[in-house]
């Protein structure tokens, strides 16, 4: 039997040392959030108000948040995500859930090596998923952090109810210091959107169940308009003053192949002219620049991060597991971790229908 949030968040007052920001709570922007929510997720403020007595700022996630962002050419990128290491990691992984990722691909019709080489991208395959308690994270960017206040206390909320939902005790949760979440790095709305409990166990857990994970993943790219055994990628020729307006517009599928043609743009293999695309470049070389035109699916990996980079990481990177685990080169090495239990600390209440 489940006990109550509050008996559970009472133990954890008497538990843990006093580590929370006392502040926090009693700040007026807070209990405004705090009563909003209650009354419109219909939530007991009671809980709420002992639960965030619990959450700890962190001003590190801030100044991690103001580091200069820096920009690297594919060149210096590419060796990040492409490597021995990860790839081996990538063929150890598909083959220790070869049944589940062949099930999961023909449910969805997403490529297994693209599953695996998004987790082996973004966690390594669930072996580094965050340290930071997601209520931390989320509370701390959402309060203490203007530019990005809107965004983060809609994620909050998000996160509070993907909790009463799946029944596990809030504080609970780890994540990154932007509050993305398990093997795939789900924020709490993706999570509620397109986490997929495959096992059946009634949990969607993305941190420690593969099967879960690698459903997600696939669910996650299949609603954003996957195309099974579509192509992704092809390198082109260019000649064209138009280049800089093309490159510019590198996230939205707004030309056919025949228009992209008529432009000045040259594929190097047979394509269907009448195929959206979208043109971008890679620095494969300090001194060298090389352009493709991405299709529909190597478009729906930057919905999953918005980065050229990292849709044609994870392509190559799924295909150089694809031939590692083909060839069998992942047959020595341990395989990836068992599901573990989830811990479950009562019920949120009831939600809104």
């Amino acid at each position: 039997m489940r006990t109550p949030l509050l008996a559970a968040l009472l133990a954890i007052t008497i538990a843990a040392p006093a580590l929370a920001d006392d502040a926090l709570i009693a700040r007026p922007e807070v209990q405004q959030y705090i009563g909003e929510i209650a009354a419109s997720e219909n939530m007991s403020r009671d809980k709420l108000d002992a639960l965030f007595a619990q959450v700890e700022l962190k001003p590190n996630i801030i100044s991690i948040l103001d580091r200069p962002s820096t920009s690297r050419p594919w060149h210096q990128f590419r060796g990040n995500f492409v490597n021995p290491v990860r790839i081996k990691a990538g063929a150890r992984f598909w083959r220790a859930n070869a049944e589940t990722l062949a099930a999961v691909s023909a449910r969805y019709g997403v490529s297994a090596d693209v599953i695996v080489a998004i987790l082996g991208a973004e966690t390594n395959y669930g072996s580094n998923t965050g340290s930071f308690r997601v209520i931390d994270a989320l509370t701390t960017v959402a309060f203490d952090y203007p530019r990005r206040a809107d965004f983060f206390k809609k994620e909050l909320t998000q996160f509070l109810l993907l909790a009463r939902e799946e029944g596990v005790d809030p504080l609970s949760f780890k994540g990154s210091y932007a509050g993305a979440m398990g093997w795939p790095q789900f924020m709490p709305s993706s999570f509620r959107q397109y986490a997929v409990d495959w096992n059946g166990d009634h949990h969607r857990d993305i941190w420690n169940n593969a099967d879960d994970a690698i459903a997600s993943v696939a669910n996650y790219l299949a609603a954003h308009g996957w195309e099974k055994d579509g192509p992704t990628m092809d390198v082109v020729n260019v000649n064209s003053d138009q280049v800089d307006a093309l490159l510019a517009d590198k996230f939205n599928l707004h030309y056919s192949v025949a228009e992209l043609m008529a432009k000045g743009v040259t594929p190097l293999t047979e394509v269907d002219p009448k195929r959206q695309a979208v043109l971008f470049a890679l620095d494969t070389e300090p001194d060298f620049t090389r352009y493709y035109l991405g299709y529909t699916n190597f478009y729906v990996i930057t919905r999953y991060n918005k980065s050229t980079l990292y849709a044609s990481a994870v392509l190559e990177l799924a295909s150089d597991i694809k031939a590692a685990y083909l060839n069998g080169e992942d047959l020595t090495g341990a395989a990836a971790k068992k599901p573990a239990p989830v811990k479950s600390s009562g019920s949120w209440g009831k939600p809104k229908r």
